[in-house]
C-alpha cells in the first residue's frame, strides 16, 4: 500500500515536471517570438508606380504587423490586399528582423480615355486591358485619336481598324525600349502616328520603320530642349536624311 502510494506520487511528480518543462519551453518560445522576430527593416523591390512606403503600409496593415514571423505566416496562407496596377506580391522573411516584399506590377504600355466611363483603360504589351481607373499614371503615354467606347477587363482593346492595334503595340514597346516614352501618342484619321513631348511634336507618318525613327529621335530630342515646334520624320527612310524641325516662334 505504501509502495503503491509512493509510485503514484512519483508519477505525479514526473507529470508535473513534464508540464512545467513544457510551459517553460512555451514561455521561452513566446519570448523569442516577441523579442527576436520584430520588424526593423522592410525591403521593397520591383515597384515603379508606388513608393516603398506605400507598399509597406499596404502589407503591414494590422496591429500585429510589428512581428516578422506573423507577417510571413499571414501571407503564406492568404493573398495580399488587391492593389491597383499591381499583379501580385511575394512576402518573405529574409532575417528575423527583415521582411522582403517583391512587387510584380502590371506591365502598362499605355492608356485610352473612355468618355463613356470617365476613366482610363490601361493596356499591356499584348493590348489586353489590365486596369481601368480615373488615375493618371506618370510615365504611361496617353493614346489619342482612337474610337473606343467600351472595354472589357482582361480582354484585348476592341480596335477593329486593320493593323492599328498591332502597329500601336509595336510603337509603344519601341518607345519604352529606348526610354523615350511621350506624353501622348496620336493616331490620325489618315493613318499617321505622332508623338508629343511637352512643347515638341514629332510626326512619324504611317506605320513602318518605327525602330529606326525612334532611334533618330533619341539623338535629336535632347538638342531641342527648351524649344517649341514640330519635328518631321514622316518622310524619313534609311536612304534619305529628310528630317526637319519647324520651330514655333514665341
Amino acid at each position: 500500500m505504501i509502495r503503491e502510494q509512493r509510485r503514484r506520487k512519483k508519477r505525479r511528480g514526473a507529470l508535473g515536471l513534464t508540464i512545467l518543462t513544457l510551459l517553460l519551453l512555451l514561455a521561452i518560445g513566446a519570448l523569442v517570438v516577441v523579442k527576436v522576430f520584430t520588424v526593423e527593416e522592410v525591403v521593397v523591390t520591383g515597384n515603379e508606380l508606388y513608393e516603398d512606403e506605400t507598399i509597406e503600409e499596404w502589407v503591414l496593415n494590422d496591429e500585429y504587423s510589428w512581428n516578422t514571423l506573423y507577417v510571413y505566416l499571414k501571407y503564406k496562407f492568404r493573398e495580399p490586399e488587391t492593389i491597383p496596377f499591381v499583379d501580385t506580391m511575394e512576402i518573405t522573411m529574409k532575417l528575423p528582423h527583415t521582411i522582403e516584399i517583391q512587387v510584380y506590377e502590371k506591365g502598362l504600355m499605355g492608356y485610352i480615355y473612355l468618355d463613356s466611363l470617365g476613366q482610363n483603360a490601361y493596356f499591356d504589351k499584348d493590348g489586353f486591358v489590365v486596369e481601368t481607373s480615373s488615375e493618371v499614371i506618370e510615365g504611361i503615354p496617353k493614346i489619342s485619336g482612337l474610337s473606343v467606347d467600351a472595354v472589357v477587363l482582361y480582354e484585348q482593346l476592341p480596335i477593329k481598324e486593320g493593323d492599328v492595334l498591332k502597329n500601336l503595340l509595336t510603337l509603344t514597346q519601341t518607345l519604352k525600349k529606348y526610354e523615350l516614352v511621350p506624353d501622348n501618342i496620336i493616331y490620325g484619321e489618315d493613318g499617321t502616328y505622332s508623338l508629343e513631348y511637352g512643347t515638341i511634336k514629332v510626326l512619324l507618318g504611317k506605320a513602318g520603320n518605327f525602330s529606326d525613327k525612334v532611334l533618330r529621335i533619341t539623338y535629336i530630342l535632347p538638342k531641342l530642349e527648351g524649344m517649341s515646334g514640330t519635328l518631321h520624320l514622316e518622310s524619313w527612310t534609311e536612304n534619305t536624311t529628310d528630317i526637319t524641325f519647324e520651330k514655333e516662334e514665341g
